[in-house]
């Protein structure tokens, strides 16, 4: 008698458990749309995190210059700021022996202009060569080492003038050869129109594309002169 009873309690028992599932499995495929967003959403911020610090090579500063002046724009403005103007927030005390101390932030505005600067100086040291960083390692001022990198890279009024000469004496004698190949033959002509640019002799675009079809190797010049008549006979 009393099983019957427990059958239709079980039966009840299934139903509500059926239902409670059918609920959870809703939730579930509810709950897991943000996540896939979210998930789409990842492959962008890796590729904001991936870009290079620009590495001061030789005889390349000005360039460099410029590319660091973007590249920490970019990352923060605020550690530009402090290499452009210093740290305004930084107080110095001079004590009975002469010696010049920092001392150590105290308000929320010290802490955030000295942690900028320490990033500033960390990037800095960072994007100059092995061979040069002994020379820089023992500076704490961030506008300092940038004014001391200038110095010791960028040249004087003569040695600029020199270098746009070179400049302009290796754009009149670019070519291209067959082993190097035409990507690395167009990169490296665009390097050199950006290291003229930054010396104060930019070539017209005109005189760029007439000089690097000049520097092609014969077989390539002479298959982009076909292609270009069939383009202009159809």
């Amino acid at each position: 008698m009393s099983q019957p009873a427990n059958d239709d309690y079980s039966q009840h028992l299934s139903d509500d458990e059926a239902s409670y599932h059918e609920d959870a499995s809703d939730n579930g495929t509810a709950t897991n749309k943000p996540k896939q967003q979210q998930q789409q959403l990842t492959p962008t911020t890796t590729t904001i995190s991936n870009i290079k610090l620009p590495i001061l090579k030789k005889e390349e500063y000005d360039i460099w210059a410029m590319e660091m002046e973007h590249y920490l724009e970019y990352i923060d403005n605020d550690v530009w700021k402090v290499i452009q103007n210093g740290n305004s927030k930084k107080r110095i005390s001079t004590g009975k022996d002469g010696v010049v101390r920092i001392l150590p932030p105290v308000s929320a505005a010290e802490i955030h202009a000295v942690e900028k600067e320490r990033k500033a100086r960390t990037i800095l040291l960072m994007a100059i060569p092995k061979e040069h960083l002994r020379r820089f390692h023992g500076m704490d001022d961030a506008k300092e080492i940038w004014e001391a990198i200038r110095t010791r890279f960028g040249g004087n009024a003569n040695s600029k003038k020199m270098q746009k000469a070179v400049l302009k004496q290796q754009f009149e004698a670019f070519s291209i050869s067959s082993s190097e190949g035409l990507e690395k033959g167009y990169d490296r002509f665009q390097q050199l129109l950006s290291q003229l640019e930054a010396h104060g002799a930019e070539v017209s675009t005109e005189d760029a594309n007439h000089k690097f079809l000049r520097s092609l190797p014969p077989a390539v010049f002479k298959s982009w002169s076909i292609t270009m008549k069939t383009k202009t006979i159809i």
